[in-house]
């Protein structure tokens, strides 16, 4: 596991005149069923939200208006994505550290998630996120343990 499994995924688009429609499909769009939806909107200017990790839990985040920047840290190591176009998902895999922020006005940023909400699955603490993410994400060509 680490931050490479993360990634932008371009979702369908039907091209219309009257508008264009973008649809997901749990399972075949995004590599999990989808269990829970929840949206943030009519976050001020300058605030940060997020500023968790989760130990199980799939997300695709989506900029359905405006822009906004997520940045995953996977223990090792650190990306910044910028968000601003809703035919475009991020995939955040389980054990990564999240915070979004850099909101436009007007902005709104759709998650969905693998599982309903489970207080046990957050981390809340960013460093005894990074204790267990050091120990289960090893960074790419370290070698696996022995002596």
């Amino acid at each position: 596991m680490g931050i490479e499994q993360c990634r932008f995924i371009e979702l369908p688009i039907v091209h219309d005149p009257r508008g264009n429609l973008t649809f997901v499909e749990g399972s075949r769009h995004i590599p999990f069923d989808i269990k829970r939806v929840y949206y943030l909107y009519d976050v001020p200017g300058g605030a940060t939200r997020a500023g968790h990790g989760h130990r199980k839990l799939e997300q695709l985040v989506i900029a359905m208006s405006g822009s906004f920047d997520v940045v995953l840290e996977d223990g090792h190591r650190q990306r910044r994505y910028h968000m601003n176009r809703s035919f475009y998902g991020l995939y955040v895999s389980p054990m990564m550290w999240r915070v979004i922020d850099n909101f436009s006005s007007g902005s709104v940023c759709m998650v969905l998630a693998s599982e309903v909400y489970d207080e046990a699955d957050y981390y809340r603490d960013h460093e005894e996120f990074l204790a267990d993410a050091r120990r289960l994400n090893k960074p790419a060509g370290a070698a696996a343990g022995g002596a």
